[in-house]
């Protein structure tokens, strides 16, 4: 579930394919996409590190949290960040987004983590400082990097549904980019915009409350707060969308701790019902291989025996004898029914042409018990 979504951004992309895009989706109900996203972003950062990824640098694009926050919450998940600067990049979006602070630097020094951006309006330069970060960590070629979005939401504030859609797919076609990731808070646009980025994505993983119920739409925004602060857990439904364009949706439960957010796997419904059903069972329903013997050795007691014969079981199928020691064949038992016809004895006798044939209604179907 959220393991097979981290590791399909670890892959990255084919050659002439797309980067892998993932939406991380949550509302006011469930508002732990910040958790998600915090997982996501250190799975990445540790397989970069690992040399397990396609990707050999990750550029952090921070809008809703300072990028010092980023890189404390690396060190408290045990990730060296001792030499971050060879595999990670902040572009600062949070400091002064719109440029009203005079005295913020504009330009980043070389061996900064952090590049302060102060334009959020115009993606265009968003999307050039994105590519100029990545290429300055990684250099140009086959090299590539990672790209994280911690807040569409505050993109779309800030710029129109079309400039949005247009950075995220210039950016999940540039050559370099292995994989792209982004959150956001979908109660707070409008269907159209939450569908178009679900669209653009190869995996959307949607936060959902565990009960819900029919009016739930009538409550007030109060009750929904207190919700929200009662319960640290719900439904992590993932859908991935394969190249042949199908669709795979996946569910888990997730717990959010102290330490960070785990998932835990939902057991299928057949495994509820057994779980309901087999400790009211006084009896095994399983046999051992000893118990199998057994059962295969038993006797039935209608059964032939034998008698000192060769036990001879009628199959439904055979209308000649199979002795070797009957010499009556197909050609005598012919010219034995035709002398009794010209006897004029008014009988029917029927020879199937083939052992393929179904048996007559007449024939016993229980000649092989001894009744």
């Amino acid at each position: 579930m959220a393991e097979t979504m981290c590791r399909a951004l670890r892959d990255g992309s084919l050659e002439g394919e797309h980067a892998p895009a993932l939406t991380i989706k949550d509302t006011i109900r469930t508002a732990f996409g910040v958790e998600v996203f915090d997982h996501v972003l250190c799975y990445m950062a540790s397989t970069i590190l690992a040399q397990k990824s396609q990707s050999s640098g990750l550029v952090l694009v921070a809008l809703d949290r300072s990028p010092s926050l980023y890189l404390n919450l690396l060190k408290s998940r045990g990730i060296d960040a001792s030499d971050s600067y060879k595999w990670i990049r902040v572009l600062d979006c949070y400091t002064d987004p719109l440029g009203w602070k005079e005295g913020a630097n504009v330009l980043s020094r070389r061996e900064s983590l952090e590049t302060l951006f102060k334009d959020v309006s115009d993606l265009d330069k968003l999307f050039d400082a994105v590519i100029q970060l990545g290429r300055g960590m990684v250099g140009q070629g086959k090299v590539r990097f990672c790209v994280a979005i911690d807040s569409a939401s505050l993109m779309l504030r800030h710029a129109s549904l079309s400039s949005v859609g247009s950075l995220i797919n210039n950016l999940r076609s540039h050559d370099q980019v292995s994989s792209i990731f982004w959150l956001i808070h979908s109660d707070l646009h409008e269907i159209r915009a939450t569908s178009v980025l679900e669209y653009m994505s190869s995996m959307v993983g949607s936060l959902e409350p565990i009960f819900q119920s029919s009016n739930e739409q009538r409550r007030n925004s109060e009750n929904l707060l207190s919700i929200e602060n009662d319960t640290r857990e719900g439904k992590f439904i993932v859908r991935l969308k394969r190249r042949n364009g199908r669709v795979k949706v996946m569910c888990e439960e997730f717990h959010v701790e102290e330490t960070g957010i785990k998932f835990l796997a939902v057991p299928s419904e057949s495994e509820m019902v057994n779980q309901q059903i087999l400790p009211k069972l006084q009896f095994n329903l399983q046999l051992s291989e000893k118990e199998r013997n057994e059962k295969e050795n038993v006797v039935l007691p209608f059964e032939h025996q034998g008698n000192g014969q060769t036990i001879q079981i009628y199959d439904g199928r055979r209308s000649l004898p199979l002795n070797k020691n009957d010499s009556t064949t197909s050609v005598s038992v012919l010219e034995k029914l035709q002398a009794e016809s010209a006897q004029g004895k008014g009988e029917i006798h029927y020879l199937r042409d083939s052992d393929d044939e179904l048996p007559d209604s007449d024939e016993d179907p229980d000649d092989d018990l001894d009744i």
